[in-house]
């Protein structure tokens, strides 16, 4: 496991465990003797909101208890997303918790306020796996890269089954993830829109002309196959923990949900697959990892949905991913894109 930490922000965590410590004493039923330790931010991972691990302990009913918690602040500054949608993502893992479907942490305790830490936040519990973390690249170094072909079978079969299941979620009680635009509350309209107010936000002189012939290039190619579905906005093996068997133990980071429609997570899935599983010049093909091929054969038998249209998808991910590479960019934690290379990948 990498020990870089990408968090967005950091801040003193002895303070902030007394701060907890205070703030669970009426969330923790007759408890005592209250005690935060192990916190930590996560490595190698988490770039769009400041978060922290730790176990609390208490004393209640005659007994020791102890349970592992996560806090999970909403971002004020270095953003990576125009909405942040902090609540939206609270209320989704709730959901997704209680449905069942999707492996997800479950969201314990929320703080609308600013006044403690700065900024509204939530406590959920710490599930226990591994993480194949993006700093450095799983494909090169740690668990993933050191597992066999059939270990790395079994947790791509599995990461692909928990990505279909999204789509199985029933959405007559999502309608808080819809677009505030009339013409634009669900469907890939909402995706649409999201991105052009993203080009608005991030793009800057030498970047926004090169994005808007992209999209431009997108409406006049628009796609017939359009179904409906839940979008989980990042969709990749590195948000997801796995177990010592390979199994999923939850999928994580639901920051950029929509109701946008089922192939943007798939597209995602698969460009991101692409980049980081596929033969390099130094390195063979992730082997283990199924192809795009067996990746969309095994979505479509578990969702039942067609894939029609997919390299529309696929192309949308792409400038979705170059909006975002702005953004971190910007803030510094990335070189900025070359215009030129964007305009390339995004063929204009």
């Amino acid at each position: 496991m990498s020990d870089v930490i990408v968090a967005p922000e950091t801040r003193d965590l002895d303070i902030l465990a007394r701060q907890l410590t205070e703030w669970l004493q009426p969330r923790l039923e007759s408890a005592s003797d209250i005690r935060i330790s192990n916190l930590k931010y996560p490595s190698g991972a988490g770039q769009s909101h400041e978060t922290i691990l730790f176990d609390v302990s208490w004393h209640a009913a005659g007994a020791r208890h102890e349970r592992g918690c996560v806090v999970r602040i909403k971002p004020t500054r270095q953003l990576v997303f125009p909405d942040t949608l902090f609540d939206e993502q609270r209320r989704l893992m709730s959901l997704l918790h209680a449905d069942g479907r999707v492996r997800v942490a479950e969201p314990l305790w929320l703080e609308e306020t600013s006044d403690l830490l700065g900024a509204p936040f939530f406590v959920m519990e710490k599930k226990r796996g591994r993480v194949p973390v993006s700093i450095p690249p799983y494909r090169d170094v740690g668990w993933v890269a050191e597992a066999t072909p059939a270990q790395r079978a079994t947790m791509w079969e599995a990461g692909v089954r928990q990505l279909a299941a999204i789509q199985a979620v029933p959405r007559s009680g999502l309608g808080f993830l819809a677009g505030t635009k009339p013409d634009a509350r669900e469907g890939l309209p909402q995706e649409w829109d999201k991105y052009q107010r993203f080009i608005a936000w991030a793009g800057g002189e030498a970047f926004t002309p090169v994005l808007n012939k992209a999209m431009d290039r997108l409406a006049k190619l628009w796609p017939k196959n359009q179904p409906p579905g839940l979008v989980w906005g990042d969709a990749r093996l590195g948000n997801m923990m796995f177990d010592e068997n390979f199994d999923v133990v939850a999928v994580m980071d639901w920051e950029q949900p929509s109701l946008g429609g089922a192939l943007h997570d798939l597209a995602w899935w698969l460009v991101l697959s692409d980049a980081w599983h596929s033969a390099t010049p130094t390195r063979p093909y992730l082997t283990g990892m199924g192809t795009a091929e067996e990746t969309i054969a095994l979505w479509r038998e578990v969702t039942g949905i067609s894939a029609d249209d997919l390299e529309w998808y696929e192309d949308f991910t792409r400038l979705k991913m170059s909006c975002c590479s702005l953004s971190t960019g910007k803030m510094g934690r990335y070189p900025m894109p070359d215009p030129k290379e964007m305009a390339k990948r995004l063929k204009v």
